[in-house]
């Protein structure tokens, strides 16, 4: 038989847990809706989205498909925003190509379309991934995360108080060799444009700590890290980082599957850094998934599938609740989301 079809189910009797809504409000710090409502949302109305989040208890939803361009930024504004101001915010970005015709002069060239796009309505600043691992300056030289002559954008992030929702690297196994130890070779094996060994691309740690470096060196600015501060494997580096940076935040997107892996070690961190984990669910308005993270996040179930695919779709394994309690629940589904994006 083929690993492909390979299809174990659990022996175990063990609770299941539907939770239709989570225990408090949320607010989705980290999400998509693509070019309109992209996926399956083009063919569907802004008060067919309305309806899920109003199913789903999301009460403000962050795209961050708002680009680098101010055309995208604006037909985001205008989809999501002229009806139902409260429930959504745009994010902007940087457009990295520009580097090779504007040379030295990029980076002032950056932080003024930031302000242009604050000005515009942008709410936040999104770096995608890209940002480390092939951006490059007008020699073609690759750029470091912590590259200083980028300071100007981090700068005007501050002084327009526009959180910066940044997201380097991607999980430690797609930079690893695509072989028998790699836990995720089935993903990457049906996904090979995921796959960042070194070289060509730099190394996981060189990207990890380029990004701790860039936080620690702009404090002034407020620092989202995407997918648990983009290591969500060594939460103890993460809490290291929070520890030294105040300014640093991060969300839970995409990331139950690590996290609910190391349940106890999880918890702990939920608990010692309450105030500065934000939701997040990066899957697009999907009831479903919205559900399967408040069961992850509200109730003890074990050994069950983080994702909502018949098999667990970044590795062979299955996660546990954590049973959070409402103090910190309410933390992390909207009071440190607000106290970021509603307090400017």
């Amino acid at each position: 038989m083929l690993l492909d079809y390979y299809r174990p189910k659990s022996c175990l009797v063990t609770k299941s847990t539907l939770v239709t809504k989570p225990r408090f409000p949320v607010v989705d710090v980290h999400n998509h809706l693509g070019d309109e409502f992209g996926g399956g949302w083009i063919h569907r109305t802004i008060n067919e989205l309305i309806d899920v989040l109003d199913q789903a208890g999301v009460v403000l939803y962050v795209d961050l498909d708002g680009g680098w361009g101010e055309n995208i930024l604006i037909s985001h504004i205008e989809l999501v925003k002229r009806k139902f101001p409260d429930r959504f915010q745009v994010f902007g970005g940087v457009n990295w190509q520009r580097w090779s015709d504007l040379g030295n002069s990029f980076p002032e060239w950056a932080a003024s379309r930031l302000r242009v796009q604050a000005d515009i309505g942008a709410q936040g600043l999104k770096i995608w991934k890209n940002f480390g691992l092939n951006v490059r300056d007008q020699q073609g030289n690759l750029v470091k995360v912590d590259d200083p002559r980028l300071d100007p954008i981090w700068q005007a992030a501050a002084e327009l108080k526009l959180p910066v929702l940044i997201h380097v690297a991607d999980p430690v196994a797609f930079f690893d060799p695509l072989d028998e130890t790699n836990e995720r070779w089935e993903e990457l094996n049906a996904h090979p444009d995921w796959q960042f060994t070194s070289p060509p691309y730099p190394t996981f740690s060189s990207i990890i700590e380029g990004l701790a470096n860039l936080v620690e060196q702009h404090p002034q600015t407020i620092f989202i890290g995407a997918h648990v501060g983009c290591y969500a494997e060594n939460l103890e580096w993460v809490g290291g980082l929070m520890d030294r940076c105040p300014n640093f935040y991060v969300d839970i997107s995409a990331r139950i599957g690590e996290l609910g892996r190391q349940p106890f070690t999880s918890r702990r961190f939920f608990l010692n850094y309450s105030n500065r984990i934000l939701f997040g669910l990066d899957f697009g308005p999907d009831l479903e998934a919205y559900r399967l993270a408040y069961r992850f996040l509200e109730t003890e179930d074990e050994y069950f599938n983080y994702n909502i695919s018949e098999m667990p779709q970044q590795g062979r394994w299955y996660v546990y609740g954590l049973c959070l309690p409402n103090n910190v629940l309410q933390k992390v589904y909207h009071l440190n989301a607000e106290r970021i994006l509603l307090s400017r």
